[in-house]
């Protein structure tokens, strides 16, 4: 694996990391439910069709699971990133369903260094992901904790 590339310095306010894209599978969606959120609209197609959801449709928490894979793939991973204070909001604004392809993006909104670690900022984000349709099915807006470029000089 690469050394890490992006710090703190890197975000700047208006930066886009693109996310996906990522086909949903029917089985996947079914593995994820079985052990997570076993709701029948999640577990086959005839229940999801008779739900408001309109057919068989991924666990918010699987879209979201999905969301931090895109984050890891896109950014994260290639990053000095020190892990999240938490998450302001989730919304599952569509149901993802089976045989959608989803793709988004995650938009640098605000970064600061912290007072308490001089040596970290935080950066906060926007996200976004949609289906094939350009439809929202996830917004999120969340924190995420970065190393300084030159943290003995940070102080």
């Amino acid at each position: 694996m690469p050394s890490p590339k992006l710090y703190f310095e890197d975000f700047h306010i208006g930066r886009i990391f693109a996310l996906g894209p990522k086909t949903v599978s029917a089985d996947e969606i079914v593995e994820f439910a079985t052990e997570f959120d076993p709701q029948p609209m999640h577990l086959s197609e005839a229940a999801g069709k008779a739900s408001i959801l309109g057919g068989l449709s991924a666990s918010g928490w699987h879209t979201s699971s999905m969301f931090m894979r895109m984050m890891i793939d896109s950014y994260l991973l290639a990053s000095v990133s020190e892990g999240a204070p938490g998450i302001d909001a989730m919304e599952w604004r569509k149901p993802v369903l089976a045989g959608d392809t989803l793709k988004g993006r995650s938009t640098v909104e605000a970064a600061r260094p912290m007072r308490s670690r001089p040596h970290i900022g935080i950066v906060t984000f926007n996200h976004e992901l949609e289906n094939q349709r350009g439809e929202i099915v996830l917004r999120s807006r969340n924190s995420i904790m970065f190393r300084r470029r030159d943290a003995e000089n940070a102080a």
